[in-house]
């Protein structure tokens, strides 16, 4: 079967301000769009606002290190421990989910129940022991799932815009092509100055999304037989050879590189070449599509409640729920580091276990206990 491959992805490029990439600057929307949530919920709630920032500010640090940590820890702890300065290098990737989940708890207890104040710009640094009135640990984090989940989505829709975490290959009709690093792969060749790919049309129902990739060449002077050479040599060793690009091109190995040459109008050439993309699932548009679902389930509940929200309602339906399926969404994602391929689950679905099974223990007991209204 034909899976269609969406025209705008292939030619979508990885940042949209200068070096901001999509998934960073999706990653910072998230935040701006929780911390107006949160202020609504506050408001409605007769919270200090003057708390929000402060939130925030303990909600970004938190995401952001129990993120990297949790990568570090468990995906990649011997390439870290081989070389300890990388962790901060977060610019290189390597952000867990089930890490920021982590951070996101112990940063909400310490809000709630600790006074941290750091001096500037004369140095001072205070930490005591102070509980927030009004805003227990399950009163705050049963409001910042509905954001968190929220942010969720956000950031799955910057992991699909970047081409990360990409899914098993699928011919489905629901399946894409991620063709960013086979254009990333081409343009650092020196030789090329333009690269873009192109569906084609299928000759019969049987071929397997057939792709044209063109190649336009630098005008150095370069000969057509010059040229047909680079091709058959260097590129066709690219698309087979270069596992970047043959994850997502499936050009035959064994046959002669099929491609086409034009004579451009200042004497440069541009390569025709067709082959065969793989089209994968979609696994971030998936989890991107639950989590919105779940904020509104979410939104929906509070709105219903408000303050008579059970302590832990939300945040033990926001674990079962946003791990549950965290842990089918992984049977169509590709493995991210190798040892996982050695393993009869992935590490994704490992993670999520025991945070399924804290979820149905609070919801449970938030059942049990009823309303704050009930308990008091």
């Amino acid at each position: 079967m034909w899976a269609p491959i969406p025209e705008i992805f292939p030619n979508l490029d990885w940042g949209i301000i200068g070096n901001v990439r999509w998934y960073g600057l999706l990653f910072a929307f998230a935040f701006i769009i929780g911390q107006q949530i949160m202020a609504y919920i506050f408001k409605v709630e007769n919270k200090p606002s003057r708390d929000i920032e402060t939130l925030t500010i303990y909600i970004v640090v938190g995401t952001i290190i129990g993120a990297r940590l949790g990568h570090v820890f468990f995906y990649e702890p011997m390439r870290f421990l081989a070389n300890p300065v990388e962790i901060f290098m977060i610019q290189k990737g390597g952000l867990a989910s089930h890490g920021a989940a982590v951070g996101i708890i112990a940063s909400i207890f310490v809000y709630s129940n600790y006074y941290i104040k750091i001096g500037f710009p004369k140095p001072s640094f205070i930490f005591r022991r102070k509980r927030r009135e009004g805003q227990s640990f399950l009163w705050v984090i049963d409001r910042i799932v509905i954001v968190v989940a929220l942010g969720g989505c956000f950031i799955r829709m910057g992991n699909f815009l970047n081409s990360e975490i990409i899914g098993k290959p699928s011919n489905s009709t629901m399946a894409v092509f991620f063709a960013r690093d086979v254009i990333d792969r081409f343009e650092l060749d020196q030789n090329i100055e333009d690269v873009e790919i192109r569906k084609k049309a299928a000759a019969t129902a049987d071929i397997p999304n057939p792709v044209l990739i063109m190649l336009k060449f630098k005008n150095n002077d370069y000969k057509e037989d010059q040229i047909r050479s680079y091709l058959e040599r260097n590129i066709k060793r690219v698309l087979t050879h270069y596992e970047d690009v043959n994850i997502h091109i499936n050009e035959p190995d064994e046959e002669p590189l099929n491609y086409s040459l034009t004579t451009n109008p200042d004497g440069s050439f541009t390569a025709a070449i067709s082959t065969y993309a793989i089209t994968r699932h979609a696994t971030q548009v998936y989890e991107a599509l639950t989590s919105l679902l779940l904020a509104f389930l979410l939104f929906w509940i509070w709105t219903w409640k408000k303050e008579e929200t059970p302590y832990g309602q939300l945040f033990g339906l926001f674990l079962i729920v946003l791990f549950g399926l965290r842990f089918f969404h992984e049977v169509f994602k590709e493995n991210q580091v190798e040892f996982e391929n050695t393993i009869p689950m992935n590490m994704g679905q490992w993670l999520s276990i025991p945070l399924v099974l804290i979820g149905f223990y609070v919801f449970i007991r938030s059942l049990k206990k009823g309303s704050p209204k009930m308990t008091n």
